[in-house]
């Protein structure tokens, strides 16, 4: 068993999002993510992960292919393998509380047009060429 307090292991900075692993178990992870007002994740899918949020406090808009939905304390969304999501926060600071759970975690990036810095590396490229 693991136990954790979002509000203790909360983490936030004002140029980026935080997302900090609190645990690992069999093929998933537990994680808090920390939003400061109007920060916006990547358009992005997880090929091989489910990724399950859960809003704990603040909230924001969570945008898919196939429309927008308001999050808010108490939102629970769940990310099939490979949906394309993107997080926008509100006017407040938000945890969401997150698992994924698959074979390979990691994120393939489809476009972050608010992180002008962004390049596409060679597997997003790849991933998205081939879709």
């Amino acid at each position: 068993m693991q136990s954790f307090n979002l509000k203790s292991e909360a983490a936030f900075d004002p140029k980026r999002h935080v997302e900090r692993v609190l645990g690992a178990l069999g093929e998933g992870d537990v994680t808090v993510a920390c939003w400061e007002p109007g920060q916006i994740s990547p358009y992005h899918s997880h090929p091989d992960a489910t990724e399950i949020y859960f809003c704990f406090e603040g909230g924001g808009m969570m945008k898919t292919p196939t429309g927008t939905l308001e999050i808010v304390p108490g939102s629970f969304v769940v990310h099939p393998r490979g949906e394309l999501h993107e997080y926008r926060n509100g006017a407040e600071r938000t945890l969401l509380f997150r698992v994924r759970y698959g074979a390979d975690m990691s994120a393939r990036i489809k476009e972050w047009p608010s992180n002008p810095d962004w390049q596409p590396r060679p597997q997003d490229l790849a991933y998205f060429g081939a879709c």
